[in-house]
């Protein structure tokens, strides 16, 4: 309650005062001010939320803008707040940027739900092939004996037929799984090696298809923002979407045989443990998360 009060107050009352006060001192706008005050993401994060907060309409359209847009609404942005481009040579470049990765981080969200919504049809040629390749990059020379086979759990699926096993994901988690295998394939050669631990070891694949989830949850929630705004200079793509799954990857294989769990009947337990820490540093506002091999 108490909170809900501050939060009122601030929006309605001591901002308004803090900004009129601030331009009153320095001649210049509070997106003038945070351009030339904050660096990376949280200059981007600075800006997103100084836009979302304003009662101006302008700015408020701001945060929804598409990538074509962007020009348009910068130019829109200063002409409402009266910013001279002779005066402010670089507000125009870095508002650009900024606009250019929040616009970018919603088209992203956008591209990964499709692919995530789109379930995996055995009946469909290229599934069947983007599966064909997993084993492939995995198994190098070891062949398949039929489509429907007990091998599959030689790379960490459940059943005799994987395509069971992206349900919750989609053909996200099988996406992700080939971007890993074909990228870093060394990588995924050692994790998977590590995944057949006679003590310590793990399902490689039903791990990979959970770590799309946390990957998933990590952008839904906006907790990959600053992560984002700070690795790419402009708009994050399907690809940036995948590197950091990689690294999620790597760093999970790290996670899991220094924690020793008991039995693998502790899973879940030590996925949260593993979701909250990297949480935690996706709050640091110089983070970025990505994996170096």
């Amino acid at each position: 309650m108490l909170i809900s009060m501050w939060q009122y107050l601030y929006r309605h009352f001591f901002r308004f005062w803090m900004k009129w006060i601030f331009r009153m001192v320095t001649r210049k706008c509070e997106l003038q001010r945070i351009c030339e005050g904050f660096v990376g993401g949280e200059r981007t994060h600075k800006i997103e939320n100084a836009l979302a907060l304003s009662k101006n309409q302008v700015l408020q359209n701001a945060t929804s803008v598409n990538h074509n847009e962007v020009e348009e609404c910068v130019e829109d942005i200063m002409k409402e707040k009266n910013i001279k481009p002779k005066k402010d040579r670089r507000f125009k470049i870095r508002m650009k940027a900024c606009l250019l990765q929040i616009s970018g981080y919603k088209q992203l969200y956008l591209d990964v739900e499709n692919v995530r919504k789109s379930p995996y049809d055995s009946n469909n040629q290229h599934h069947e092939e983007l599966l064909m390749k997993l084993w492939s990059l995995l198994m190098p020379h070891e062949k398949l004996k039929a489509r429907i086979t007990k091998q599959w759990s030689d790379i960490g699926f459940q059943g005799d037929d994987p395509k069971t096993d992206f349900r919750g994901m989609g053909l996200l988690g099988l996406v992700n799984l080939v971007y890993f295998s074909e990228n870093y394939t060394n990588e995924a050669h050692r994790i998977l090696s590590h995944s057949n631990h006679p003590t310590l070891g793990y399902s490689y694949a039903i791990v990979g298809i959970n770590l799309t989830e946390m990957a998933y949850s990590l952008l839904k929630s906006d907790a990959l923002k600053v992560h984002f705004y700070n690795s790419v200079p402009s708009s994050p793509t399907m690809e940036h979407f995948h590197q950091f799954y990689c690294y999620l990857f790597s760093e999970f294989d790290k996670f899991w045989f220094e924690e020793e769990p008991e039995s693998i009947m502790y899973f879940n337990q030590y996925r949260e443990k593993f979701h909250e820490k990297i949480k935690r540093l996706l709050l640091d506002y110089r983070v970025v998360l990505t994996l170096k091999i």
